[in-house]
């Protein structure tokens, strides 16, 4: 008799420190919104979540601590894929932030949780908040589409394939404290190396909830200047 398969879902899934040439078709960045939160506060709950699960966690995960609201997509001066990111999006974007004038908000974040292929800090932010910035960065093509949405934090990034019961078990032995909580005054465009799995991110710019100004970041890569020149 053949034992039941379990659903896909019960376990992580493996990620690998390679470049993936078939996704990014050799395109430098991928770009997204986020709300920087890299407080001292907060870097260490990080730390401290990624040293409990260090023996699952793949090596090399430098990204800043950071809640993702939106996907661009690879910027570019002329679409020719699906996921690329013109500046027409983006113009489409802060016209729609501005209209909406998003205010100020906190965000809270809490113990550990887990995708399939990443353990996370929970995030909770004041109701609609978090709503509102979604549906305004929806006027690009990679947001357009409805879906769950999880406010979140990663820690890390899978290295292997376990029971997501196990680690579940071992989320509850992790020592978080309090909530912390982190007052949001902005969102931020910002974009990490495509080869690069778990690279940092650089911020290209920052876009001010009181102003509706958009501050472009000196120094950036040249493809990335020329992107922000058209915008």
């Amino acid at each position: 008799m053949h034992k039941p398969v379990p659903p896909c879902d019960s376990f992580t899934l493996c990620n690998e420190q390679r470049d993936f040439p078939e996704w990014h078709l050799g395109r430098p960045h991928f770009a997204l919104w986020a709300l920087q939160v890299d407080t001292a506060a907060l870097d260490r709950r990080i730390r401290a979540a990624q040293a409990h699960l260090a023996q699952h966690l793949l090596d090399g995960y430098v990204r800043q601590p950071h809640v993702t609201v939106g996907l661009c997509g690879f910027p570019t001066a002329t679409v020719q894929h699906a996921d690329d990111f013109a500046p027409q999006a983006l113009q489409a974007q802060l016209a729609a932030l501005r209209q909406a004038r998003p205010r100020p908000f906190a965000i809270a974040v809490g113990g550990l949780a887990s995708f399939t292929s990443a353990p996370y800090l929970r995030v909770q932010a004041d109701t609609g908040h978090l709503d509102l910035l979604r549906q305004c960065l929806a006027r690009a093509a990679m947001n357009s589409a409805p879906g769950h949405y999880t406010p979140h934090v990663t820690v890390g990034l899978y290295a292997g394939v376990w029971p997501l019961p196990v680690l579940e078990a071992q989320f509850s032995r992790f020592d978080d404290g309090a909530d912390l909580v982190v007052d949001v005054r902005g969102i931020s465009l910002v974009a990490y190396a495509a080869p690069e799995i778990g690279g940092p991110l650089q911020t290209l710019a920052d876009y001010d909830f009181a102003t509706g100004a958009l501050r472009w970041s000196l120094g950036l890569p040249a493809a990335l200047q020329a992107f922000a020149a058209l915008c």
